[in-house]
Parts: C-alpha cells; structure tokens; sequence
C-alpha cells in the first residue's frame, strides 16, 4: 500500500528515507492508526463526510497525526475532511511563521488561531505550580471554539500510547481512581467528538518518524520547560520498566484494552448483588475441585 512511485503521494511524504527499517515504521504508524480509527469506531461510514480539527502543535507526536491522516485520507481509507488548527498561545519566542510556511508549502488546508492565553496561565498559577492543567483547559476551550466555527464534528489530538499509560498511572497514584485518556469522548455539550488516533502509536515510533521526516519540531517553552512535574516522574518509572524488561508498555496497554468488570472490587460495574450460583449441587466443603476463574 505505501510502496508507491515518489509522484504518487502527498507531499508530506516527500523526501522520506528510502530504507527499510524507515518503511517498516511508517508501515507499522498508518497500521496502528487506522486500527485505532476502526475500532473504536471513529468514523461514521454510513452517513454524510465528516470534518475533522486536526491540532498542530508543532510537536513530534501531532505531526506524526498529521502525517498518518492524511496518508489514510490520500489512500482512500479515511473519508473525512481535514483542517488543521494551530493554536498560538502567545509564548514568548513562539516561531509563529514556522506552522503557516510548512502548511501552505505542504498543500494542507489550514488554520492559525492566536489566542494569548500564556499570560492568563502565569498570571493564575501560583508560582511553583505546574502550568499544564490550566493551560489545557483554556486550549481546549479555544479548540471548541475553532471547531464549531468551522463546522468541524470533532477535534483530533496526538495523544499517543505512551501518554495514555502516563495518564493512567496519574490517575492512579495522584487521583485514586483507575481512568485514563479516552480514544474517543463526546464532550460536556455532546455536540464535539474529541479523538486519539494515535491511541495505539509507541511515543518513540512518533518521534522517530517526525526526526526522520525533518518536519520542523516546535518544543513547548510553557509547561515543558517545567522541572519536576509528576508527568516526567511517571515517564521515568516507565522508562525504567521498560530498559528492565522490554515489551512492558505493550503489555500494560493491552491490559487497559481486556478489562474485566468482575474482577474489580467496584460494585458500579458490576452487580455483585446479583451474583448467584447456577450449579445443581453445592460444592462441598472437602471438594478437591479448584472453582474456575471467568
């Protein structure tokens, strides 16, 4: 499907590397992503073409998005319509051309939206405080916004494998709750889908796929340029997992996907209650009979 003739494709994908080891990653992101899009039913095939909001950040990961999106989309097995949204936040340094000059070169309908709400989260947040929280709310408001003023069904986000594990673990040390990131949420109002494509996307295979593409990486000097935020602790402890014993962030995300309701001790997702025994004959108190598991 990708092993096509260098005219044959968009120009996003112009001068990608010609190896092996690069087509074998790319392969690999279009596949998790369009798994991702089937199975968690992202696109309505059966009613009228959707339009999507497609978020650039300038960051490794959404341009990663783009890039996947639209080789589904120019391959035919997207039908939805793209736009993409850059929200510039008013960051001191913020290279507010870079983004417009690769979109118009690139051929990608486009978006620039200034909004300075970087002086809103450093005047709010305590000094000492983490930026993120605030500062995402506020983008995501902006984004809204963007999206019904444009007639947009849903925003997309870059959020990758490696982010909704982290998020996970957030929520599980700092939130006491298990939750994590959704790869499809209908928002408060019910009228904007929020998607992850990316959902099923390794953080690393993002970032050596962007390097290799020389797509023009943007860092954030906001929340990013933070020390000690419980996020990067997170990561770290996941990265130490993963040198240990290679393979674990996969585990740990298809054990997000295999669920079981009953054998979680919340009685909201499942009716303990109800639970009754259907065999004919008690077990008797000396059986040697190991009960099964379901």
């Amino acid at each position: 499907m990708l092993d096509q003739p260098e005219d044959d494709i968009h120009a996003l994908f112009h001068g990608a590397p010609k190896t092996t080891e690069f087509r074998k990653l790319r392969k690999r992101i279009i596949r998790d992503t369009r798994e991702a899009i089937d199975r968690y039913a992202m696109v309505n095939r059966d009613g009228t073409r959707a339009r999507w909001l497609v978020c650039l950040s300038g960051g490794k990961d959404s341009y990663t998005l783009l890039a996947a999106l639209t080789e589904l989309q120019w391959r035919g097995l997207l039908p939805v319509d793209i736009l993409v949204c850059n929200l510039d936040q008013g960051q001191p340094g913020f290279p507010a051309t870079v983004l417009p000059e690769f979109l118009s070169k690139m051929g990608v309908p486009h978006r620039i939206e200034y909004r300075d709400t970087y002086s809103v989260v450093v005047d709010k947040v305590p000094q000492g405080r983490t930026y993120c929280a605030l500062c995402s709310r506020l983008r995501r408001a902006n984004l809204y916004r963007v999206a019904r003023e444009e007639g947009c069904s849903a925003v997309v986000l870059g959020h990758h494998r490696d982010d909704i594990l982290e998020t996970f673990f957030l929520n599980l040390f700092h939130g006491g709750k298990v939750a994590t990131m959704p790869p499809k949420l209908l928002n408060d109002e019910g009228d904007l889908f929020v998607l992850r494509p990316l959902a099923h996307v390794a953080e690393a295979d993002c970032d050596r796929f962007a390097r290799a593409m020389g797509y023009p990486i943007i860092p954030c000097d906001l929340c990013g340029s933070q020390d000690g935020l419980q996020r990067q602790a997170i990561k770290a402890m996941l990265d130490g997992w993963e040198a240990k014993a290679p393979g674990r962030r996969a585990k740990m995300f298809s054990a997000l996907c295999q669920v079981r309701p009953s054998h979680m001790p919340d009685p909201a997702l499942f009716d303990f209650a109800g639970l009754m025994a259907t065999a004919d004959q008690p077990v008797e108190a000396n059986s040697m009979e190991v009960p099964r598991l379901r």
